[in-house]
């Protein structure tokens, strides 16, 4: 096994052109931005006139959570919505996973535009990348009828529906009626499904907002010049791959954005290790913690304690 050269990582540093560099750090924050305009779309049914800046107040605190924390932080952002617009924690937790179905929807096609376009060599690849290479064409198909369906059904479940179910299910009356409070909050939060010109702001939004991703990554790669001559097909292909690889575990190769991203620069676009490594890691840093700043001075600004954040898992149980 090849030894880990320090010298041309630390010199991978020293090559970036920091105008590229700046202007992904700009476009990874205005990705904030995007994403609360379309979770205002999510929670106009309750309240339509909800305040921007609110929004992203708890949106910049709650990624900023999810850095310090991991993934317990990702109750954050909707608790705080939920606190700030005053209306259920469970309809801002639906309104959560509605996001996540639209942004898993996107990286599909991302990363099927990617699989269709992009022929490695089978040779140089990991038992990992060849992986994800032969279950990807049906992860991809699987995932994404399980998305529209999920949408789907959306908009065909009402209250009242919801009701008759949940009336069949052999529970105590208090039971039955905890978990229609629950089911009712949910589809609060699942409004904006129902009406199609919601949904039609709801993929605009999912559009801009991955659009300015991409952008990011473009600029990131112009900021080192050993990946400034990769095509948009290129940073299609290592942004699906990435997204999916950030999804799911893969064999040999494990989790984490940073992982992932340096096995796919290594591999399949045949990148030296620290090359990759160091590429990785601005990666994270510029999708991830360029918010941190910002969301720690805005805690601070509206009084949030982090100590009690870091537990509020525990606390909305």
């Amino acid at each position: 096994m090849a030894t880990f050269d320090w010298a041309m990582f630390r010199t991978t540093f020293s090559s970036v052109d920091w105008r590229w560099m700046i202007a992904s750090w700009v476009l990874a924050l205005s990705t904030y931005a995007g994403r609360v305009l379309r979770w205002q779309v999510m929670l106009a049914p309750q309240r339509p006139k909800s305040k921007f800046w609110g929004i992203f107040v708890a949106t910049a605190v709650g990624f900023t959570a999810i850095v310090l924390f991991g993934r317990p932080g990702e109750i954050v952002r909707p608790y705080l919505i939920a606190k700030k617009e005053q209306v259920s924690f469970s309809s801002q937790m639906a309104a959560w996973f509605l996001e996540r179905v639209y942004d898993l929807l996107i990286v599909l096609v991302i990363f099927g535009f990617a699989l269709a376009f992009f022929e490695p060599p089978e040779t140089v690849l990991s038992k990992g990348m060849q992986w994800v290479f032969n279950t990807g064409g049906k992860l991809v198909f699987a995932l994404g009828i399980g998305c529209l369906a999920f949408l789907v059904a959306a908009r065909w479940i009402s209250p009242q529906r919801m009701e008759l179910i949940v009336e069949k299910i052999p529970l105590p009356h208090l039971a039955k009626a905890s978990l229609l409070n629950l089911l009712h909050s949910f589809l609060a939060g699942m409004e904006s499904c129902r009406s199609l010109k919601a949904v039609a702001k709801l993929i605009f939004y999912t559009i801009f907002e991955w659009g300015i991703i991409i952008g990011c990554y473009i600029c990131l790669f112009l900021a080192f010049p050993f990946t400034a001559q990769f095509t948009i097909l290129d940073v299609f292909v290592f942004l699906g791959f990435v997204a999916f690889g950030s999804i799911v575990q893969l064999p040999g190769v494990g989790g984490g954005v940073q992982v992932v991203a340096a096995a796919v620069l290594n591999e399949l676009f045949q990148l030296p290790l620290e090359q990759a490594s160091a590429l990785a890691i601005s990666i994270w840093a510029t999708t991830w913690v360029t918010i941190v700043p910002f969301g720690l001075l805005l805690a601070m600004r509206e009084g949030l304690e982090w100590r009690s954040l870091k537990h509020l898992n525990e606390k909305v149980k």
